[in-house]
């Protein structure tokens, strides 16, 4: 037995699973892989609860040798001696060989990993070169068809062209074909016909010749034979006449004689003879001239007779030439119809030429549609391939470097085993030189072997040895379970632990078509944890609302267009700078903090798109994406809006539209977008935009086209856009710009359409002065925003312009402005207080326009008075965010909501002179403006006890009743 000094105990190292080597007589050696006792004298250090004794003990019934460490042999240093017999050194150097070859299955297992490791780099450079194989292959197959697309495209196009000036060549052919007919068929009428017309001419005019000259004929004849027998008969009856005349004569000249006889004694008898014998002289010549006059009544007779005939030969004439015109006039017919037939031959040949081009080029339009459709299909598939192909491959890459990132990881462990393994050799040997006082020989490695590459393996990669089925349990109990290695397909397949296995192709070719499943418990979760979130959110903005909101009577929620509930503050949401900025970003965020101050309604900003910035020059107007922002931040602004049970009004401009295209005089009058309209859309007496609708109903706006809003269309396409705003926007109301432009008929008409929950008009128009002062008389400015508000039916309210502009005036020590003769207030509150919509500033009097800024040292007494009376009080945003005046305006909209004001209420005022200004409003707040001292507590005719809500001084003092 051979006496080794120990130097330090075996350990078990629990971290490591493994006992640690102990140096015996300067050496390295560790406990055989047998069972060991050890038993201690006395209380060990050591880890492992089993050690109760400095004697290693092996277990008899194997036979194995004992190794004692006699514990009272302590050196001074804490060493021992350890005993050990030549048997113990020969079984040590067979575990040492037994170690070996443990350590020669290590180094080939260690081997076939490198060598499994390298070939699944070389697998991996394989798939990575195929990857990058086929995405060159996809690439080019896409290059490919992107060029025969290009050709097909170019050549679709070229033959486009080639059709088209095809066509333009044929049309130029057809109409010179159609001239070339036209010309042959006027000739062929005109050689077919010539000749006839040419006969029938000179037959007519033969005709027309003969007829003539007979008729002339005639009647010279009959005017000489009618003449010489009348002149002969005139003649022969003015010498009978004379005949019987001078008979007559005789006749008298002889019965005068007789009477002169008969009275003197003349024969009478022979005297009778004479006149008998010329008597009958005179009947025979009478006789004689009717004879004469018998053959002249014959000879006319024989005349008429030749006349007629000539008459009947005229007459001949005339139905021969009528019927050589009516054979002219069928000839001619003939012609014409065989030309209108043969044109239309020609144009039947042409619309065919025509159609079977347009056939063609339908054709090669289709063909060549199809082939696009083919080619993007084909491109499609090959990119979606390609895409399929890179997740496969990703896949596979991915399930690679996973298998490499856990060799990797196994071996940094065994690496991260060694160097603690040799941190503790170094450890252990750097104690020993600094304790043993006798020199240092090399460890239990330099003795056994001289191989430094088996050292180092040995130290890069750690001792390898057998571990125990106890401690192998103990290993699984604590660590996840690791596939392990297989000897054959059947037991790999029967195991029940994960694999590295790659997926399998058609797992990865349907993984795009993969969708989570009804029951799938992820998605439950998710639905289940939305609903959750929104039933909080919900709970949350109704324990934000405030009592008085859940105390509202049926009368103050009711809605209508002119009044709203009658509770409604408005807030103007935006300046004249908002759009430099996201502006519905940034208001969005505000509508809690509005709500909590007790505002009810906002107004937004113009949203279509605008040649102005500002949203007042709109041209688009279904285009919502403007300078304030796009439509999606729109719609959340307005939903953020409506969470907080805020109304949203939409500021709309209905009086004039910017055109988007130049009529061909260069005028811009013809809108794009959805209502594409034209010039009949703008009116005539327009002086710049040459409008062709009817006449305006009301002021001209210059700088931008006037709509005419007679025009059905127009109000048609206005309704469908303001329910567009309502109903897919989400707008509750409007804010009407500009309405002096048209009548308020059709603001009536807009506003029964839409069913806005609020609308205001503005109706700005210029107060009355004299000699640069305000006139303490409007009833003229306020009758015209009343007559305006009556023309829309009472269907909107309007700002009332009156009261800010005495506000102006009465807050310097002038407080008697604000009461005119009949005690009532002096603007359009005081006569219709339903209707008035107050207001101190807005993005065009103040911001940066600054057009009739309200004085800021009196803002605080003017919202003291617009918040305390009644109408409906409007908040300018600078004035909120941006004068510090928050806290006084939040202040006293509380006032104004817990004496329960409304836009009825009643106003009684019991001063209004230089020094101040006090009323009461319903009856239930008093409040005074002015520096004077006043207390409602000292009024005879205020009964009750009134409490002070806000005292501010000179300024102005609420007080409400208890």
């Amino acid at each position: 037995m051979e006496i080794i000094t120990v130097a330090h105990a075996p350990q078990w190292c629990a971290p490591r699973k493994r006992w640690l080597p102990i140096m015996v007589a300067g050496n390295c050696w560790e406990p055989p892989a047998t069972k060991f006792t050890f038993v201690s004298k006395r209380k060990s250090i050591f880890m492992r609860t089993g050690f109760h004794a400095s004697v290693f003990k092996s277990d008899a019934s194997q036979g194995e040798p004992e190794v004692v460490v006699d514990s009272n042999s302590l050196s001074s240093d804490g060493t021992h001696n350890l005993e050990v017999s030549d048997n113990e050194l020969s079984q040590s150097k067979l575990a040492l060989s037994e170690a070996r070859s443990i350590q020669e299955t290590i180094e080939k297992d260690r081997d076939r990993l490198v060598e499994e490791l390298a070939r699944s780099e070389v697998k991996q450079r394989e798939y990575a070169s195929i990857i990058e194989h086929n995405k060159k292959l996809a690439i080019a197959e896409i290059e490919a068809a992107k060029s025969l697309f290009k050709e097909t495209l170019q050549g679709s196009i070229s033959e486009k062209f080639g059709l088209e000036s095809k066509l333009v060549l044929e049309k130029q052919e057809a109409v010179e074909l159609a001239v070339q007919v036209e010309k042959l068929a006027e000739l062929a009428f005109q050689q077919a016909t010539s000749h006839i017309l040419e006969d029938a001419q000179l037959r007519v005019s033969a005709a027309e010749t003969t007829a003539a000259e007979a008729v002339h004929h005639i009647e010279e004849q009959i005017r000489h034979a009618t003449e010489g027998t009348m002149s002969s008969i005139l003649d022969q009856s003015k010498q009978a006449i004379c005949k019987a005349l001078f008979a007559a004569e005789q006749a008298s000249n002889h019965a005068e004689k007789a009477i002169s006889a008969s009275s003197g004694g003349n024969n009478l008898l022979d005297e009778i003879a004479a006149v008998r014998s010329q008597n009958l002289g005179l009947q025979n010549a009478i006789s004689g001239l009717e004879s004469k006059l018998l053959v002249a009544e014959r000879e006319i007779e024989r005349l008429k007779v030749d006349l007629e005939q000539a008459v009947a030969q005229v007459k001949a004439s005339d139905s021969r030439a009528s019927v050589a015109e009516k054979a002219f006039a069928d000839l001619e017919e003939l012609t014409r119809k065989h030309s209108s037939k043969r044109e239309e031959e020609v144009k039947v040949l042409i619309d065919k030429m025509k159609e079977e081009a347009a056939e063609r080029e339908n054709v090669a339009s289709k063909a060549f549609k199809v082939e696009l459709e083919g080619i993007m299909a084909a491109v499609e598939a090959a990119k979606e391939t390609a895409h399929l192909k890179d997740q496969a491959y990703e896949r596979r890459v991915t399930a690679l470097q996973r298998s490499l990132r856990a060799s990797e990881s196994v071996m940094e462990a065994w690496r991260q085993k060694a160097e603690i393994a040799q941190s503790i050799l170094d450890g252990e040997r750097s104690t020993g030189e600094e304790n043993m006082p006798y020199p240092r020989m090399g460890g239990r490695i330099d003795l056994l072997t001289d191989d430094d590459s088996q050292k180092w393996k040995l130290l890069a990669e750690g001792p390898r040895r057998e571990i125990p089925e106890w401690l192998t349990r103990r290993i699984r109990t604590i660590f996840p379970k690791f596939p392990p290695r297989k000897a054959n397909i059947a037991e790999a397949l029967s195991v029940d632990s994960l694999s590295l296995n790659l997926p399998k192709p058609e797992e990865v070719w349907s993984i795009a078509q993969e969708k989570p499943r009804d029951v799938d418990v992820l998605v439950e979760h998710f639905i289940e944890k939305e609903v959750i979130e929104k039933k909080r959110k919900a709970l949350e903005r109704a324990l934000e609302r405030k009592t008085i909101k859940w105390q509202r009577t049926p009368e103050e929620i009711k809605l209508e267009p002119g009044t709203g509930t009658g509770r409604e503050i408005v807030f103007q949401g935006f300046n004249w700078e908002s759009w430099r900025w996201r502006w519905y970003m940034e208001l969005a965020p505000k509508a809690k903090d509005l709500s909590q101050s007790g505002i009810t309604a906002v107004w937004f900003p113009p949203p279509t798109e605008s040649v102005a910035p500002q949203g007042y020059m709109p041209s688009d107007l279904y285009n919502l994406n403007s300078s304030y922002g796009s439509i999606e931040e729109l719609k959340h602004c307005i939903e953020e809006m409506h969470n907080q049970d805020l109304l949203a009004l939409g500021d709309v401009v209905l009086n004039h539209r910017c055109a988007q295209k130049q009529s061909p005089n260069g005028v811009w009058n013809i809108f794009g977008g959805k209502l594409a309209w034209g010039p009949e859309a703008i009116v005539c007496d327009d002086p710049n935009f040459q409008g062709c609708g009817n006449p305006s109903t009301g002021d001209i706006f210059h700088a931008a086209p006037n709509i005419d809003h007679s025009q059905d269309f127009v109000r048609r396409d206005i309704k469908e856009w303001l329910n567009w705003l309502r109903n897919d926007i989400g707008f509750d109301g409007w804010r009407l710009d500009f309405v002096r432009g048209f009548a308020g008929v059709y603001v009536k008409e807009y506003i029964e359409a839409s069913n806005p929950a609020f609308a205001i008009g503005e109706y700005w128009d210029s107060l009355a002065y004299e000699g640069g002062n305000l006139c303490y008389n409007q009833d003229a400015h306020r009758q015209r925003i009343v007559n305006w508000i009556n023309a829309t039916g009472g269907t909107s309210s309007a700002f009332d312009v009156t009261t800010k502009g005495i506000l102006h005036s009465a807050l310097h020590n002038q407080y008697w402005r604000l009461i005119d003769p009949q005690g009532k207030p002096t603007g359009v509150m005081g006569w219709w207080a339903s209707r008035a919509v107050t207001f101190l500033e807005n993005h065009d009097t103040g911001s940066t326009q600054g057009h009739w800024p309200f004085p800021r040292e009196k803002l605080g007494q003017g919202y003291a008075y617009i918040l305390t009376h009644p109408g409906t009080p409007v908040i300018f945003y600078d004035h909120f965010y941006d004068f510090g005046l928050r806290d006084t305006i939040t202040e006293l909209i509380e006032a104004r909501r817990r004496a329960g004001i409304h836009c009825r209420s009643a106003v009684k005022i019991y001063h209004a002179n230089n020094e101040g200004y006090v009323a009461k409003i319903d009856e239930s707040l008093v409040m005074k403006l002015g520096h004077f001292d006043w207390n409602p507590s000292k009024e005879n005719n205020l009964d009750g006890t009134w409490q002070k809500f806000v005292d501010r001084g000179s300024d102005y003092q609420i007080w409400l009743r208890q």
